[in-house]
Formats: C-alpha cells, sequence, structure tokens
C-alpha cells in the first residue's frame, strides 16, 4: 500500500514506454505525439496520408524514437499488421491512443450507404478491432493504456453527421466495455472527449463566422481550443497517475457540453 510520501511527480513520467498512436502524423495526433514523446515515450505511428515527415522531426527532436506504418484501418489486415510491426520494432506495446477518424457531412434524408458504412469502419470498428489486437499484448505484460479519442458528440448530436455522431456514441460504450474486461489485468481504458477546436480539419466550420459564434458562445470559457489543451490530458492518461481511472471519459471542451 503506497503512503501520501511516497507520492512524485515521476508517475507522470511515461520513460521506456511505448505508444501507438493511430493518424499521428497530423492534427490533434501530432498533439499526442508530441506530449508522450515529451513525457519519454517512443512512438509508433499508423498513418494513413502521406505527410509523416514534420512530426518525425518533431519527436527525434526530443530525442524519442518513432516509426511509421502506412495503411488503411479499415482493413483488418493492417490492423494486425500494425500490432506485428510495433512488436517488431519496440518488443513492446504500453500505449494505445484510437485517434484516427473521419467525418461525412451531408443532407440526412440524402445520406449514402456508403459513407455511412466508411465513417462507422474507421471511428468504430477500427477502434474495437485495434484495441482488441492489442489487449492481447497488454494481458501478457500485465499492464496497459487504452486510450480513445471520443467527442463532443459523443452526448450529443449534430446535422450531417449520423454516421460521426453513432459513432463517437459507440466509442463510449467501447471504452467502458474493455475498463470492465480487462481493468482485472491491471489494463485501464479511458476516453477523451475533445471539444470544439481550431485545427486544419475544422477549417471550414470555423470560418463560417455565424457557426464560428454561436459555438463560441455556447463554450462557457469562450474560445475554441487548441491542440496545446489536449496534451496533458493525454500524458495523464497515458501514465501511472491514472492508474486507478478506468472506463471514464474527460470531457476537454471548455464546458462545451455542461451549456445547453
Amino acid at each position: 500500500m503506497k503512503k501520501i510520501q511516497d507520492f512524485s511527480m515521476d508517475i507522470f513520467s511515461l520513460e521506456g514506454k511505448v505508444a501507438i498512436i493511430t493518424g499521428a502524423n497530423q492534427g490533434l495526433g501530432m498533439g499526442y505525439a508530441y506530449a508522450l514523446a515529451k513525457a519519454g515515450a517512443d512512438i509508433f505511428i499508423p498513418h494513413l496520408t502521406d505527410n509523416i515527415s514534420e512530426v518525425k522531426e518533431m519527436i527525434e527532436g526530443l530525442g524519442r524514437r518513432v516509426e511509421f506504418l502506412q495503411g488503411d484501418l479499415a482493413e483488418k489486415k493492417h490492423l494486425d499488421e500494425i500490432v506485428e510491426k510495433c512488436l517488431e520494432k519496440f518488443g513492446r506495446i504500453d500505449i494505445l491512443i484510437n485517434n484516427a477518424g473521419t467525418n461525412y457531412f451531408c443532407d440526412f434524408l440524402d445520406f449514402p450507404d456508403a459513407e455511412f458504412d466508411r465513417v462507422i469502419k474507421i471511428n468504430m470498428n477500427a477502434v474495437y478491432y485495434l484495441s482488441h489486437r492489442v489487449a492481447k499484448v497488454m494481458v501478457k505484460q500485465k499492464a496497459g493504456k487504452i486510450i480513445n479519442i471520443a467527442s463532443a458528440l459523443s452526448f450529443t448530436a449534430d446535422k450531417m453527421c449520423p454516421s460521426y455522431v453513432a459513432a463517437k456514441h459507440a466509442v463510449v460504450g467501447i471504452t467502458r466495455t474493455f475498463a470492465n474486461e480487462l481493468g482485472q489485468y491491471n489494463i485501464q481504458t479511458n476516453a477523451i472527449a475533445p471539444g470544439f477546436f481550431q485545427t486544419d480539419v475544422n477549417i471550414a466550420i470555423s470560418s463560417d463566422q455565424e457557426f464560428y459564434e454561436k459555438i463560441t458562445n455556447r463554450i462557457p470559457l469562450g474560445r475554441w481550443g487548441q491542440v496545446y489543451d489536449l496534451m496533458g490530458t493525454a500524458v495523464f492518461l497515458a501514465s501511472s497517475a491514472s492508474d486507478y481511472i478506468n472506463g471514464w471519459v474527460i470531457n476537454v471542451d471548455g464546458g462545451f457540453t455542461t451549456t445547453l
């Protein structure tokens, strides 16, 4: 049993840890990758697009290792390859952040089945399937951290994106299921639910002044989030500082989901 006097800031350290972070070559994922590397972890990044030079330079600039694997998370064969390649490169998997996601906007009555299926495959199915594969490794190691990226839309809904809303609601259920099943193996599963963030992906909606002001007025802190706002939460959930937190969602949204 640990005593109060045993507390040390070292519980936030990720020295010697290996983290898989999907889609971390851009956007919010790059922030997670840099934060975990800054805390001492080596990073394995499965990615779809070609742009890896920026995050590679950032992580290697910290003196950490980073490896990449390009492919489509919708393909189960690729998910097997992610686990195999990470173990081949690093010999272990301590942390998984299911960050990669996609969206599609369309009038609800015209929403294409194919686009609904595509979003579900990436935002929901891949989260479950990759976590399930990684969990088997973590069980053998008798420890691990799975961090799913939910959304403010895990608790509410927006128009014209039914597949995204459905998938992000499901991510919360997946998080709780894994927490319930894997806690006995010293594996903690939690989620981060970002609100509205000013990223390249959101340029179109944040450039719409009417929409931007509508959202900003609903956020008690009075501003959209920046990537920096998520980085500390990611390190916290990846570290031993969160060892007794299991099955919960931390909303990083400036208070967006607390308001009407």
